[in-house]
């Protein structure tokens, strides 16, 4: 779990220098800034995106998963989730719950939080995780100077997120094959770039109530290798 610890910490300490940046940038300064943080994280999503080898699948799981998402109203929790942090720590005024949900969404959606994390429970190699965290903190640092000190508080979501992949290594990677992990990876970078399209104001998208078609791929595998079992095993 060091590699998560020191992605979490990464992250805090890159958004309190962040906000100790935020009030020497003029709005104008923060909205350019802004306007180059979404169309860097379109770029990421897209580089993400394009690795798919099964465009239907991709497809598939961000409609099932958005069903879903919708269903559970994951959106609608996770703003609760940063409103009830915003009202106990920023007394309703600073806007904490935007900066939680955005860089919560982007810190974990992503093949490295994954990959990551993986490694780290199977080997005990926290090289990716250690990269991550600098890549993170330097972001947050970003994030923090236009979002302002809700971005520190992901660091929460990170941490729980990546650390339960962490301690379910064993059993998750019989499904996390490379194929899967890319598929995943596609889904993600597509909801990576629906972050971009909010962070631009072009269009307000739920990606909240997406996040489970990340996990869409790993049922289709899992039924594909069950469906081969059951007919190796009745033939």
């Amino acid at each position: 779990m060091i590699g998560n610890l020191a992605n979490a910490f990464a992250i805090i300490l890159g958004s309190l220098i962040g906000v100790f940046l935020k009030d020497r940038f003029k709005e104008s300064y923060k909205d350019t800034i802004m306007n180059g943080i979404g169309l860097a994280v379109l770029v990421i999503g897209i580089s993400g995106a394009i690795k798919t080898e099964n465009m239907l699948l991709v497809v598939a799981s961000l409609v099932i998963g958005s069903i879903l998402g919708e269903w559970l109203r994951i959106e609608n929790k996770l703003e609760s989730l940063g409103k009830f942090i915003e009202n106990k720590v920023g007394k309703g005024t600073s806007n904490i719950s935007n900066g939680f949900v955005t860089a919560s969404l982007i810190y974990c959606v992503g093949a490295m939080a994954i990959v990551g994390s993986l490694e780290s429970g199977l080997t005990g190699n926290n090289g990716t995780l250690f990269v991550k965290a600098i890549l993170d903190g330097v972001t947050a640092i970003i994030f923090a100077s236009t979002l302002g000190i809700g971005v520190a508080f992901s660091a929460a979501s990170v941490f729980a997120y990546q650390g339960i992949i962490t301690l379910t290594a064993n059993i998750m990677k019989v499904f996390l094959s490379d194929p899967v992990i890319v598929e995943m990876s596609a889904v993600g970078g597509i909801l990576i770039m629906g972050i971009g399209v909010n962070l631009l104001g072009i269009k307000k998208v739920r990606i909240g109530n997406m996040l489970p078609a990340i996990f869409i791929p790993i049922i289709y595998f899992a039924a594909i290798i069950l469906l081969r079992r059951i007919i190796s095993y009745l033939l």
